[in-house]
């Protein structure tokens, strides 16, 4: 009932053309003080969350949002400005701020060389009833407690149960003085079990989550009792099972979210905001080998659905697949318009952010190693004693590619078959040696949705790969 209350007043509010004579003369202004470039980006949003414990929700966490952040650029300096005051006066201040950082003041004898917006890319137009389309929220706490009841029904020892769901809404609008002008509404869904078993002193813990882009129906269409099954199933195997022995040896890597290692310790290191900080040992790694000849890598934004895809970035450029590595070799860094300026790595489409609140930086969308000529089977057959990790948890990364990932699911390979499951196992190493040693890619390739937190605030993510092997790793274990 309250969102739909709520629906209408954002589509009442929406960026249409209208917004074009408030932007040019700000656009203008910033010009003609001498600002090489100058770009606003507005934002309208709607999220809703929920939470379930038990048979029961516990939180319902609705939240509205409004505003614009103004960048300005003086070669390759720049300055930034968020604001929530959207008129004219309040956008003017922002801009005088942003200004103030680069040392300029807004001239009105000056000569701003701008002229003017061409016609806006409305990537909006066929999106408009998106939000009212959506589950409502009735509609979103019975499935969620359809989730925790089904982990109950196929579940054993479990102490707690529980169930999220996000339903995040958003309209941009990007006007900058190149000549950028569009608009987008963009659509996120993500819905997750946790279940947390005990039987006397053994304890398991496991998760799910699934999440999908541009697709109102999705959470009506989400299958509770397959997530159910398969997380019920990881967890017994899991609640009795022995340490892992640490040591160092070759592990087999299954697909979907197996992907969150390359993500973290070598994706972020192919983003040129590690190029200006300094901090990606392939920084001068062009068209050199960084990886074995059976990895090639990809980030793209247009896989359909999946979580990190869009219409156009958030400097309003469209998406495109951006071959990172090919056959091992390095090709491109994922580059925005900052990282453009200050590296010279041509722009991807990756200049993303969380909200109007962070300037926008070179970000993963969509990333993932891709299919290679082997099945699943012939990696582990590959391996006479070894570990595979069906599912990943958390972990840590340092600035230079250093990383340790706990394992959440994993079974010993012994003489080249699955043997018994083993906990507390971590997978430690650093990307510029682990890459060398990935030597295997299954046929397998899966996407899985994430969510990534950088310089540009948190965003959505895909993360994925088939299965793959890498020859020799570091394991944490007793």
């Amino acid at each position: 009932m309250v969102a739909s209350t709520a629906r209408p007043l954002l589509a009442l509010e929406g960026f249409d053309l209208s917004w074009r004579q408030r932007l040019e003369p700000l656009l203008a202004a910033g010009r003609a003080a001498g600002a090489s470039l100058v770009e606003v980006f507005l934002e309208s949003t709607d999220h809703i969350g929920l939470l379930a414990e038990q048979d029961r929700i516990t939180s319902v966490s609705p939240a509205f949002g409004r505003g614009a952040g103004v960048r300005v650029f003086r070669d390759e300096r720049d300055g930034f400005v968020s604001t929530n005051d959207l008129s004219e006066r309040g956008l003017m201040v922002a801009l005088e701020q942003a200004l103030g950082m680069l040392g300029l003041t807004v001239n009105s004898n000056g000569i701003s060389g701008f002229d003017g917006l061409p016609d806006l890319r409305d990537y909006a137009l066929a999106k408009g009833d998106w939000l009212v389309a959506c589950p409502t929220l009735a509609e979103s706490t019975d499935r969620l407690l359809e989730g925790t009841a089904l982990l109950e029904r196929h579940g054993q020892h479990l102490q707690a149960r529980r169930g999220s769901y996000a339903r995040d809404w958003q309209e941009v609008m990007v006007a900058a003085s190149d000549g950028t002008f569009a608009r987008d509404i963009r659509l996120h869904q993500s819905v997750g079990l946790t279940a947390l078993a005990a039987d006397g002193e053994h304890r398991a813990s496991q998760g799910r989550r699934y999440g999908s882009t541009d697709r109102p129906d999705d959470l009506r269409q989400w299958d509770a009792q397959t997530a159910a099954l398969d997380l019920c199933a990881s967890t017994q195997a899991m609640l009795h099972a022995e340490y892992v022995e640490a040591g160092t040896y070759p592990v087999v890597l299954a697909n979907r979210f197996g992907g969150v290692i390359f993500h973290e310790a070598c994706g972020h290191l192919l983003e040129t905001t590690q190029v200006e900080r300094g901090t990606t040992p392939f920084a001068d790694r062009i068209d050199a080998p960084i990886a074995h000849s059976a990895v090639t890598a990809i980030d793209e934004g247009l896989s359909d659905g999946a979580f990190g895809s869009l219409s156009m970035d958030d400097e309003g450029m469209a998406p495109q697949r951006t071959v990172l590595i090919e056959n091992g070799v390095l090709k491109r860094f994922l580059s925005d318009r900052a990282g453009e300026l200050r590296t010279g790595h041509p722009r991807t489409g990756s200049g993303r952010r969380q909200s109007h609140a962070f300037a926008a930086a070179s970000r993963m969308r969509n990333t993932y190693i891709a299919a290679g000529p082997h099945t699943p089977e012939q990696l582990i057959e590959s391996v006479d004693r070894g570990l595979y990790c069906k599912s990943m948890g958390g972990g840590s990364v340092g600035p230079t590619g250093q990383f340790n990932f706990a394992v959440e699911e994993g079974y010993l390979i012994e003489n080249g078959r699955l043997g018994k499951p083993v906990k507390g196992a971590t997978l430690i190493g650093e990307a510029k040696e682990v890459m060398p040693r990935l030597s295997m890619c299954a046929n397998d390739l899966e996407l899985a949705a994430g969510f990534c937190g950088s310089v540009s605030g948190s965003i959505f993510v895909t993360v994925g790969q088939p299965h793959i092997k890498v020859d020799a790793i570091t394991v944490g274990g007793r």
